[in-house]
């Protein structure tokens, strides 16, 4: 795997590296040897697929709350999407500000997601799937979003949503995280 590092600490940009000849291609999208050598450590404990039949529909901004932060690696496996996501770590020298990664099938990039860090995307096709690897268990009281659209963080998405949930379409405007509890 090739490790990119964003311009977000802690944020990668990851391709797959092909090993090609007449089959095809072969290649890893999850070692946690490699991941650790680049400071990672997320044993994957849930699994979460997303299907969008219509282009333009944005999901996000989500995370969870301390101490049920999730660390996310996101591939889109069928169409495109521009996947987003926002430093919330307040200790951070990127804290607020975000990063826009285009996704496709084709390319096999994934996107991993710190803990502590806001994820949606937009679809940039209709039929698009998208799947990724959470490291923390998903905690209904944890649950936060982030209004895709806050002027306080300024996302400039490639074109105006076509469909948004209503829950999504309501976040709040933004505030600091919580600290969590020793």
């Amino acid at each position: 795997m090739i490790f990119t590092e964003t311009k977000l600490s802690g944020a990668f940009i990851i391709d797959v590296q092909r090993l090609s000849d007449e089959r095809g291609f072969f290649g890893r999208s999850w070692c946690e040897d490699e991941f650790a050598a680049h400071g990672i450590a997320m044993p994957p404990l849930q699994a979460n697929l997303s299907s969008n039949p219509k282009r333009g529909t944005l999901r996000g901004m989500h995370y969870q709350l301390p101490p049920h932060e999730e660390t996310k690696l996101v591939r889109c496996t069928r169409g495109a999407i521009v996947d987003v996501i926002v430093d919330l770590r307040e200790e951070s020298p990127t804290y607020k500000q975000w990063i826009a990664v285009e996704l496709t099938a084709d390319s096999y990039r994934m996107l991993f997601v710190p803990g502590r860090f806001a994820h949606g995307f937009l679809t940039l096709e209709d039929n698009t799937d998208v799947a990724y690897q959470v490291s923390a268990k998903y905690a209904p009281g944890a649950e936060r979003g982030l209004r895709w659209n806050d002027p306080a963080i300024g996302i400039e998405w490639p074109f105006e949503p076509v469909l948004v949930s209503a829950k999504d379409a309501v976040h709040p405007d933004f505030q600091p995280l919580p600290v969590a509890a020793s």
